[in-house]
């Protein structure tokens, strides 16, 4: 594990491409990830990337794996509240921004996807 290094998803998927390719492209990528055994120490989330911790996400398997190996996912509450998902969160921990900015300012990498 990198314990250094921190993803940031604050979209429903990854680049800026048609909404189901974005979701494909975020499987594919925290698929590999995972498969790679060199994983982040945390995942955060937030804006429209709390979706991906939500019912109905595609890649809720692959982020349980993620946090049974150590990963630490954080999920803006703020975000959640505004998106009426808040009953949605199927995995992480629902967290404040003051959770996400002292992930990010103790990062040694921070990688936004």
């Amino acid at each position: 594990m990198n314990q250094e290094s921190v993803l940031l998803f604050t979209r429903n998927g990854m680049g800026d491409a048609p909404a189901d390719l974005q979701k494909m492209l975020a499987f594919k990528f925290l698929n590999l990830t995972l498969q790679s055994g060199d994983l982040p120490a945390k995942i955060l989330f937030y804006a429209g990337g709390v979706h991906l911790a939500c019912t109905g996400s595609g890649v809720l398997e692959v982020l349980r794996e993620m946090e049974a190996r150590g990963v630490e996912l954080i999920l803006c509450q703020t975000c959640l509240n505004y998106l009426g998902l808040a009953d949605q969160v199927q995995v992480g921990t629902v967290g404040g921004m003051g959770d996400i900015l002292e992930a990010l300012q103790k990062a040694g990498k921070v990688i936004s996807l």
